[in-house]
């Protein structure tokens, strides 16, 4: 009667839960059960496993043999456990050395050949793995993301043979270690602001939203360059710190959407189609994966064309933009996925989307505006702290540029990462994320600026919440401005960007 034990790691959210497989074999008649709340594709384990010891040339014990993964009351899904329950099995049987095993944690997805398939979520692992100060042998494909998480030493390897001979000391696979971490790519190639003519007021809109992390709305009619201009945006955010790249990166690794770990300190810039729905948009599934909301944490998500995203879908962004998270619950397990995302819209004025345009070829009715605006609902609205119009261009701007050139995005990316460390320094977090009570601190107006905001809110009957905003926004302007109180002019143009608060809902 012979017993082993080996670690690997589950699945839960962004998590990676520690998993020990226990793999013990007795005297009776041949069988492999699988015990632990085992989901199917973990059941199928057994075919796969005994397939890929038989091709290797490896011993297949002809007695009773029970894997029991720990803890029972976790769910274990995919084919991540099949390298640990096949070197469980090997280690029990005597046909590799236990004691190698004790300082190693191992995941991985075998074929019946006995080859490595990569699995998702490697970088979680990797964390964990680093955090449990062990080792960590998994598929090669997946050895370039779990060097992000640092000092781990990393085992990668292309067969089971290879892993076995390591094991044993036939021949052992260098550790592969965290070097210089890649950096952004070549930016170069991303889309910049020289390439817009003209929109000088939505650019100096885009500088502070990029500076405060502040949500904003575009509204103009069709073909302005509204989609345009939000494409440019990741190309003047300041790169992402190694604590955020980290969140990012692992909420990447988990999903369906291909990690490149080449550009991982980049903000992330999502923009789903209108057609999305609200699983998709802020995730779901019985076993929770993250959406478009958590795919851009720390980065852009860009809606186009607002008013056509179904009304229910646009309705559970108010939460997550408010915690910064958000909370999948289902029967039989429940997940958190960070949201800290920076909502860019943009929207034409009108069902037709020409009101207001020189052109005069919009003949909506009050009522019809009326009911394409109230698509999008006041808490939401109230939620996004910038709102501004991009009208058309003009024939002559469109086609000699503005006089003296347009300014690029690395010249606007200095001062947006400038105005950005000055609000780290003071606060640690964006100015988007302020609390009151450091909104109260930081925020402080003189009292001419006081009676101001107080008749502009009035005025445009606006809510408390819309009241903070505007102080946030002043605050950023002022630290492009590099000064250290908000000023009145600072102030102004804060409120100036309220479009929607003093929007006519009809014709003119």
């Amino acid at each position: 009667m012979t017993l082993a034990v080996v670690y690997t790691r589950g699945r839960q959210g962004v998590d990676a839960p520690l998993v020990t497989v226990e793999v013990h074999i007795a005297n009776g008649l041949p069988s492999l059960s699988i015990v632990g709340l085992p989901e199917t594709a973990v059941k199928e384990s057994k075919d796969r496993v005994r397939g890929a010891l038989l091709n290797c040339r490896f011993e297949f014990p002809a007695q009773r043999i029970t894997v029991n993964m720990a803890p029972a009351d976790i769910p274990k899904e995919g084919g991540r456990f099949d390298l640990a329950i096949a070197l469980g099995i090997l280690a029990a049987s005597g046909q590799i050395r236990k004691d190698e095993l004790r300082q190693m944690e191992c995941v991985g997805e075998l074929s019946l050949s006995g080859e490595l398939r990569p699995i998702t979520g490697a970088l979680p692992v990797a964390i964990q793995a680093r955090n449990a100060k062990r080792q960590l042998i998994l598929p090669k494909e997946n050895a370039e993301e779990a060097t992000l998480a640092g000092e781990v030493p990393i085992i990668p390897a292309d067969h089971l043979l290879e892993v076995c001979a390591h094991l044993n000391g036939l021949n052992p696979i260098e550790p592969r270690l965290a070097g210089s971490q890649p950096m952004a790519g070549d930016a170069d190639n991303d889309p910049d602001f020289a390439e817009v003519h003209g929109h000088f007021h939505a650019k100096r809109a885009l500088e502070i939203a990029a500076a405060g992390r502040h949500n904003l709305l575009m509204l103009g009619p069709p073909g302005t360059g509204k989609s345009m201009l939000a494409a440019r945006l990741p190309g003047i955010l300041p790169l992402l710190s190694d604590e955020e790249s980290l969140e990012s990166a692992a909420i990447t690794s988990v999903s369906d959407v291909a990690f490149e770990p080449q550009t991982w300190r980049k903000p992330p810039f999502r923009s789903p189609h209108h057609t999305a729905s609200a699983p998709a948009l802020v995730g779901g599934g019985s076993n929770p994966r993250p959406g478009e909301i958590s795919l851009a944490h720390n980065g852009v998500l860009f809606l186009d064309e607002l008013p056509e995203f179904d009304r229910k879908v646009l309705e559970v962004l108010r939460e997550p933009l408010e915690r910064g998270m958000i909370t999948i619950s289902r029967a039989a397990r429940q997940a958190d996925f960070p949201a800290r995302f920076q909502l860019i819209a943009a929207m034409n004025p009108c069902p037709c989307g020409y009101l207001g345009d020189a052109s005069g070829r919009c003949h909506c009715t009050s009522d019809q505006v009326q009911r394409y605006r109230s698509r999008i609902s006041g808490p939401l609205l109230d939620r996004i702290d910038m709102h501004i119009e991009v009208p058309r261009v003009s024939h002559e701007v469109l086609r000699d540029g503005a006089p003296g050139g347009e300014e690029n995005s690395a010249a606007i990316r200095n001062r947006v990462t400038q105005a950005r460390q000055r609000a780290l320094a003071r606060t640690g977090l964006a100015n988007a994320a302020l609390t009151p009570q450091q909104i109260k601190r930081f925020c402080r107006l003189n009292d001419r600026c006081q009676q101001t905001l107080e008749q502009a809110v009035t005025k445009l009957g606006l809510s408390h919440r819309a009241y903070h905003r505007i102080l946030k926004v002043a605050r950023t302007i002022a630290d492009l401005a590099g000064s250290e109180s908000i000023e009145l002019l600072h102030l102004s143009e804060a409120i100036s960007y309220r479009r929607l608060d003093r929007a006519p809902v009809g014709p003119a």
